[in-house]
């Protein structure tokens, strides 16, 4: 069985690492908010080339804090509108919901399944205040075209990182610092996971990485001294020394996904199977390698029955989703049949060339 995605085996590598720096930890006897996430924000924040990061409990409250630490600057207010990618997974438009602000799904592009960027423009409305672009899967939306509808309206540029570590635009920059503030997942089968919930936020303005800092810890600006009502939303030590280990591999785990990627769309040749767009840049790290099938649900079962694992990403459309039905009555046509006909195949660093090879072939004689 070729798993389609081995999390032991990618932390195996680490495993003599992890046990000293959970010792370290045990020994240090400071277990929240201590040098082990100081450390690794400031790591973060260099790989990522920005001013700052603060480490949070998780993936969405990155995104949720960013929205909150813009209303306590005064830069975003109740009810503002924060356009965002009518497939993306849930959790960014969960973030937009809790900040109390008005998520505007808008059509995507049916290769690269990020923005459509007509259809983009088309959404801005005076109450407009910011974008939140995807980078879906671990390739980066379209920036440039992003950066200028910003500029003409003066909207904020919110990344969802959370599946695009180490990506790098044309421009030269990482995905992290393609905006005014990004926010990361670190769950387990993200390209950089820890072993458990994690997240983060990055940033190079000051004045809202002090303002989230505050917010992650109760709102509190000194102990038992809180300026806001936060929340409690802390990066663990523990996670935050793992994270520190894996790291430093994080570029050439990437490069070994491309290079998977790469043998993908060279020796993946059947009709049925639509491969996703890819310019051979590091633009994308491929967190999923998702094809198309109009037979979806058989073309799964098909390779499950061969031994070879997989996940849809994702099967309900947002707008579908009873937990968003205020948003049922909308139609986005592409999104709708990208949510019907995704499926993505194993991927992952420590894939063997055999297992490449075998996944090929399997697809190839469907």
């Amino acid at each position: 069985m070729i798993p389609f995605i081995d999390i032991h085996a990618i932390n195996a590598r680490f495993e003599k690492s992890f046990k000293n720096q959970f010792q370290d930890f045990l020994d240090s006897g400071y277990y929240v908010l201590g040098n082990q996430v100081s450390a690794f924000e400031s790591r973060f924040a260099d790989y990522c080339e920005t001013q700052y990061c603060i480490g949070v409990g998780n993936g969405l409250d990155a995104l949720r804090l960013i929205l909150e630490g813009y209303k306590v600057l005064d830069r975003l207010k109740p009810g503002d509108e924060v356009i965002v990618a009518s497939n993306t997974y849930i959790a960014t438009i969960i973030a937009i919901k809790q900040a109390g602000l008005k998520p505007v799904l808008v059509e995507v592009e049916n290769q690269t399944f990020n923005f459509d960027i007509s259809a983009l423009k088309q959404a801005i409305s005076p109450s407009t205040k910011a974008i939140m672009p995807v980078h879906l899967y671990g390739q980066i939306a379209p920036m440039e075209a992003i950066y200028s509808i910003s500029k003409s309206h003066d909207l904020l540029i919110i990344e969802d990182a959370a599946q695009a570590h180490g990506a790098t635009h044309t421009n030269g920059k990482r995905a992290g610092n393609l905006g005014h503030a990004a926010g990361f997942s670190f769950y387990p089968t993200k390209n950089l996971g820890a072993l458990g919930d994690a997240g983060a936020v990055t940033t190079s303005d000051a004045s809202l990485a002090t303002a989230i800092k505050k917010l992650r810890n109760y709102g509190s600006s000194s102990k038992y001294v809180n300026e806001f009502l936060g929340v409690n939303s802390r990066l663990d030590e523990i996670q935050a020394s793992f994270l520190s280990v894996k790291l430093p591999v994080l570029d050439s785990d990437n490069s070994e996904r491309r290079d998977i990627a790469r043998a993908y769309i060279k020796g993946i040749a059947n009709p049925k199977v639509v491969l996703p767009a890819y310019d051979g840049s590091k633009n994308h790290v491929f967190h999923l390698f998702v094809v198309q099938v109009a037979t979806r649900d058989h073309f799964q079962d098909y390779l499950k029955n061969k031994g070879i694992g997989t996940l849809i990403h994702y099967p309900i459309p947002p707008h579908h989703q009873q937990a968003l039905k205020e948003f049922a009555t909308l139609q986005f046509p592409v999104s709708e049949k990208i949510h019907q006909q995704v499926i993505s195949l194993p991927m992952s660093p420590v894939m063997t060339q055999a297992q490449i090879e075998k996944v090929i072939n399997v697809v190839n004689a469907y």
